[in-house]
């Protein structure tokens, strides 16, 4: 897949405002002329929406991209469960379907577990997936925000082709545990969030207004003054990006192309500009003096990533 994908939840979801069907669908297959191969989406994006979007920009290009899209949670209320999530056998087998036909395809190249299910064994919910797998149904097994022990567990049965878990200069904690165990066992890692939300970009400051329904406006982190202190992060990248005549979104996509070459971030957009602008960044070649100035700067982000409701839903 390509250096880069494109995680198209914000055009149906989270950041309003929303374009409309004609523009996402522009953009969509314009990512696929500049060369992007991987594309992220999910049924709760939307929900649904999402999905079917997807699905039509690509039917045309079919066999050039990968689609990923993610499966566990309860959209219906059949499940009656407070947390939200439903990754039962029954669930999963009727929703992928519904997802095949939203997608205009026969198949799903990476299948995610959303979110874990605390209420099903891990090894149950990568048994069916083994199951999808052979009927032809989906390529390849993925969870997201998985913690190593559900890593190691569903990889037994059925193997994790990815993880994709919130990760950036922003948020570092997948280097603690995570990326040594996806290392062990020959996992790749999508990183979504790979520009903090939009925040690493450094067109977010403290007086920033977020429109109503925007997802960032419940995040502890976009508090104002934990933007004006996470700032810190924005000066940093533009020091560098200065250097090599870029942007900061591209040092920060850049930084996490560094890493592993098992990094693949899928920063989302709606414009055309910003998804030329992350490609470029894979051109980008930080020094060993850029990569030292980050590993030295020491900074933590402040404030949580998500509400105490939302962290319930996280695999640790």
């Amino acid at each position: 897949m390509s250096a880069i994908g494109l995680g198209c939840m914000g055009m149906s979801q989270s950041f309003p405002p929303f374009p409309t069907r004609d523009e996402s669908i522009s953009v969509l297959r314009a990512a696929v002329e500049r060369g992007v191969t991987l594309f992220d989406t999910a049924q709760v994006y939307g929900p649904y929406a999402n999905e079917d979007l997807v699905g039509e920009a690509l039917e045309p290009v079919r066999e050039q991209v990968v689609i990923a899209t993610k499966f566990g949670f309860d959209l219906e209320g059949a499940a009656g469960r407070e947390s939200g999530v439903d990754s039962r056998r029954e669930t999963i087998r009727r929703t992928v379907d519904d997802s095949l036909r939203r997608l205009r395809t026969g198949y799903i190249d990476l299948l995610y577990q959303h979110r874990v299910d605390p209420d099903v064994p891990i090894e149950e919910v990568a048994g069916t997936v083994k199951e999808l797998v052979e009927a032809g149904k989906v390529r390849h097994f993925g969870l997201s925000e998985a913690g190593a022990q559900n890593i190691r567990r569903a990889h037994a049965v059925q193997p994790v082709t990815a993880l994709q878990s919130e990760y950036s200069l922003f948020w570092r904690e997948p280097e603690a545990e995570i990326l040594p165990v996806l290392e062990e066992l020959g996992i790749g890692f999508v990183p979504f969030s790979p520009l903090g939300r939009g925040f690493l970009t450094g067109t977010i400051t403290p007086d920033t207004e977020f429109e109503s329904g925007d997802f960032r406006t419940g995040l502890p982190r976009f508090d104002p003054e934990a933007r004006r202190a996470n700032l810190a992060f924005v000066e940093l990248l533009g020091r560098i990006a200065e250097r090599h005549g870029a942007t900061a979104a591209q040092v920060a996509l850049a930084w996490l192309l560094s890493r592993k070459p098992s990094i693949v971030p899928i920063p989302g957009t709606t414009k055309l500009h910003r998804l030329e602008e992350n490609i470029a960044a894979t051109e980008l070649e930080l020094t060993a003096d850029d990569l030292h100035e980050i590993a030295t700067s020491e900074l933590h982000a402040q404030g949580d990533r998500y509400s105490a409701a939302h962290q319930r839903l996280i695999d640790r």
